[in-house]
């Protein structure tokens, strides 16, 4: 039942003996339960009224008159903000109309108070820590519930198989609340005394303070998580930081402690929830409006948790990737020289020319000079090799120890070499057993000849000059290449 602000002040007047309303402005108060106004007086006097518009809301009235009733004096002195206090009831049929002190102050919307910054947030925190560290005794003696953490999260279980049965809840949320619930660890908390309906329209400011706090409507001991899902919708994640923060340091016992490492996450789950929950308030009262609102409410919150997965995701392969990247790097400067790559083994100085690791280019001179010859087996750049003797066969190096390494290697010790570069043994493509032969003994000639007087490129005056007497056959010149 929806009453206007001129009939809540005619309650008003009606509940209140001696009160003379001489003005009346409408109040914002959950307007899908309440009705409420401000009334103004003589001499500066101001009244708060609230009127319930179903028989739900009616009861959560009727047990907020007994909670502020269980508040004494002492302890509402001991608080860093102030409460408000019935001064009269008028029932109307089953629903009952109520009028409060006024509390000064007025409410920020959220992105206010993150503007505010860290004053705002030690704020909200000292409130938050205040009502967490209330006596028991004030919510037993209103006869409200009391929950234990696992009472609490069997409470809940039972909320959520209520609600998959609407068939109205996105599957994928059903199952993400269902294993969020079934994780005890979560759910290991003290319990303490939550306002269960805090959100920015019940703290109300003056001069940067929290002056008050209104809606004591669903006080009880339970997970004091709930008292911080409405911080989710923050999209400031420094302010939430700091308001846990410094709720922290508020807390009875050793300043900064984490009693509740998940509480945080908790509160996210409860936000999460309430849609469900709001779901099922409006499929109780049959209200098509309510009910679609929530099931929107319900997919959009779906397709976020879709996204918000599917990015971390990305993120988290991405760094998977970087990682492993940097540790391949890693790994390859800490390997031996002759494994790294050849820019490595070229900075860190000549590598081994024998062996399974070794490359070997064979570049067949058709007409050449010994001297040329053993100026490219020494490791001469491509330029040094005469124009139209371009490489004819590359040759892989036998394993060690094969009937080839052994030739090779007789070989090798005729020619006695100065040891920058071992000879393989090669077959040209259009070579024969003689021309093997004859190439063997002159290449033993020609390192005999070597080491009595060694060819150089000015010989006779002329680079690259036979030297007389020595009879040149073309032979493979073998190139190492690192």
């Amino acid at each position: 039942m929806k009453r206007s602000p001129l009939e809540l002040a005619a309650l008003a007047a009606a509940a209140v003996p001696g009160l003379s309303p001489t003005a009346v402005r409408a109040d914002l108060d959950d307007p899908a339960d309440f009705d409420a106004v401000l009334l103004f007086g003589e001499d500066d006097q101001r009244w708060r009224v609230r009127s319930p518009r179903h028989e739900e809301a009616s009861a959560r009235l009727e047990s907020e008159f007994a909670i502020l009733r269980a508040f004494p004096a002492g302890l509402r002195a001991e608080l860093p903000f102030r409460i408000p206090t019935v001064l009269g009831c008028v029932r109307r049929g089953p629903l009952s109309t109520f009028v409060y002190t006024h509390v000064a102050g007025q409410s920020l919307q959220l992105d206010q108070l993150e503007r505010s910054g860290d004053a705002a947030a030690k704020e909200v925190a000292s409130v938050l820590a205040a009502i967490h560290a209330l006596p028991q005794d004030v919510v037993d003696r209103a006869d409200l519930p009391r929950y234990s953490a696992n009472e609490f999260r069997q409470r809940r279980l039972n909320e959520l198989d209520q609600a998959a049965t609407s068939g109205k809840i996105p599957a994928e949320l059903l199952l993400r609340w269902e294993h969020a619930l079934e994780d005890v660890t979560l759910w290991r908390f003290n319990a303490s005394v939550v306002h269960g309906d805090l959100h920015e329209d019940n703290l109300l400011f003056d001069d940067g303070k929290v002056t008050a706090v209104t809606g004591w409507t669903d006080l009880h001991i339970g997970d004091p998580a709930d008292d911080f899902a409405w911080l989710v919708a923050s999209h400031d994640s420094a302010f939430v930081d700091a308001v846990l923060h410094h709720y922290r340091d508020a807390l009875p016992g050793p300043a900064g402690q984490d009693p509740d490492p998940h509480l945080l996450r908790r509160a996210a789950l409860s936000a999460e929830f309430a849609l469900a929950q709001y779901l099922m308030k409006g499929l109780a009262k049959n209200d098509s409006t309510v009910i679609a609102e929530a099931e929107t409410m319900l997919s959009d919150l779906a397709s976020d948790i879709r996204a918000s997965e599917a990015a971390a995701r990305e993120l988290e392969e991405a760094a998977a990737e970087a990682e492993a990247a940097e540790e391949h790097e890693r790994l390859a400067y800490e390997r031996p020289a002759q494994d790294r790559p050849s820019q490595d083994r070229e900075a860190n100085g000549p590598t081994p020319t024998t062996g399974p690791g070794a490359k070997v280019t064979v570049t067949s001179l058709s007409a050449a000079s010994e001297g040329e010859s053993l100026k490219a087996a020494d490791g001469g750049s491509d330029d040094d090799v005469p124009e139209g003797n371009s490489p004819r066969l590359s040759v892989v190096p036998t394993p060690s120890g094969s009937p080839a390494d052994h030739a090779a290697d007789g070989s090798s010790d005729a020619a006695g070499g100065d040891g920058d570069a071992d000879v393989a043994s090669v077959q040209a493509s259009e070579g024969s057993p003689e021309t093997d032969a004859a190439a063997g003994s002159e290449r033993a000639n020609g390192a005999a000849d070597e080491n009595a007087s060694s060819p150089s490129s000015e010989h006779d005056g002329e680079p690259g000059a036979s030297q007389a007497g020595v009879e040149t056959t073309a032979l493979p010149v073998i190139k190492h290449e690192s």
